[in-house]
């Protein structure tokens, strides 16, 4: 064993001790990060070149600092994203809903799919959207001052148009005409404050954890922009806690214009998102 591997060992255990829920993968993450190698590649690692800052980046993971903003980057399915303090890292769970969406737009068999993704913070659904389903036309909306800077780094250069405003009144230029609608929204209730993970609670923006008394407020208010937004057969795809999943689909209801309203699991097979078709005239 190298140096930094024997480094690594006792990193994991110092962070399996603070509490953090993945411990050998961030040790070796930032081991990674900090000498300029892939994680498989961490036995390369001359006992000469071993850098002492590594232990910086362990201390501020240990303080639960999240993973994403010590290396300023965050992976999501095929995607690179730059994130820090002040947009919402994205999480694992959220690749599933992003794998149905696009799935369910492939179906369309329309040519030139029309996409719009409210609450996008750093850009991840879009900019996912957009690589894996070539010939779409993806809109991404956040209203954060602080969150819509990542999202225009991120989505620099790519086919996403980003606009800030909000997602209760977003795009009305667009009314009828889009095919799917996405988000990711707010959906902790004030409640649970207590209860949320400290890398979420202490460096996620508020206003992209908690909705309300019972979390879904901005979910009710989406259900009329997505209304609002879709064409006729048009989908929306929204995400919520893995507690609402008997909740969310009764906010799509027949009498509100919906068809087909119904909840998905995770990879955990655990309650994650709902869907709804809007309904024929």
């Amino acid at each position: 064993m190298n140096l930094l591997l024997a480094e690594v060992a006792q990193a994991t255990q110092r962070l399996a001790d603070a509490g953090v829920p993945s411990p050998r993968f961030d040790a070796e993450e930032l081991a990674a990060f900090v000498h300029g190698v892939k994680r498989g590649e961490l036995h390369k690692v001359k006992d000469a070149d071993f850098d002492a800052r590594y232990w910086e980046t362990i201390a501020r993971r240990e303080a639960r600092e999240p993973l994403q903003h010590i290396t300023g980057r965050a992976f999501f399915r095929f995607l690179e994203l730059q994130v820090g303090p002040g947009v919402f890292v994205p999480r694992p769970e959220t690749e599933s809903v992003v794998g149905w969406a696009i799935d369910a737009v492939r179906a369309m068999d329309v040519v030139e799919p029309l996409i719009v993704d409210l609450c996008t913070g750093s850009g991840a659904i879009a900019l996912a959207m957009a690589q894996e389903v070539p010939r779409s036309r993806v809109h991404g909306v956040e209203l954060s001052d602080d969150a819509i800077k990542w999202t225009r780094k991120n989505a620099e250069g790519s086919r996403v148009t980003i606009h800030q405003g909000d997602a209760r009144d977003a795009l009305p230029e667009l009314d009828g005409q889009v095919d799917l609608v996405v988000s990711n929204p707010p959906y902790i209730p004030l409640t649970e404050w207590e209860y949320v993970a400290p890398e979420a609670r202490d460096h996620d923006p508020e206003m992209a954890l908690f909705s309300g008394e019972d979390g879904l407020d901005l979910i009710r208010h989406i259900e009329r922009t997505a209304h609002r937004l879709l064409r006729p057969g048009g989908v929306v795809v929204i995400e919520h806690a893995d507690t609402q999943g008997g909740q969310v689909p009764w906010i799509f209801t027949e009498e509100r214009g919906w068809a087909d309203a119904a909840d998905h699991p995770d990879l955990n097979n655990r309650p994650r998102f709902a869907t709804a078709r809007k309904a024929m005239p």
